[in-house]
């Protein structure tokens, strides 16, 4: 085997163990989304406070307020220190 052929061959050896190694801790998409509130940090929520105090993402003033939410994956929020689930919405087809 000359170096050229020897070269090819262990590349495709190691985009071969890369690729199987990337998709093997990829989790399935969530069928649904829940909404948690209490656990999201200053300045990174999803979308308005609960309580109607500002409509928009990225507006919380603190760390785990409990106006303030996140989406996260259905059966994560109740894990998380805090977490309240408020409600749940299906994951968009895509």
């Amino acid at each position: 085997m000359n170096k050229s052929t020897a070269s090819a061959a262990i590349a495709g050896i190691l985009a071969l163990g890369g690729a199987t190694q990337a998709t093997a801790g990829v989790p399935d998409q969530p069928s649904t989304w829940e909404k948690c509130a209490g656990v999201a940090k200053a300045g990174k929520n999803d979308c308005g406070a609960l309580d109607g105090s500002h409509g928009c993402a990225g507006q919380a003033k603190a760390d785990n307020l409990d106006i303030e939410w996140v989406y996260v994956p259905q059966g994560t929020c109740e894990k998380l220190t805090g977490g309240v689930v408020k409600a749940t919405k299906p994951a968009k087809k895509g």
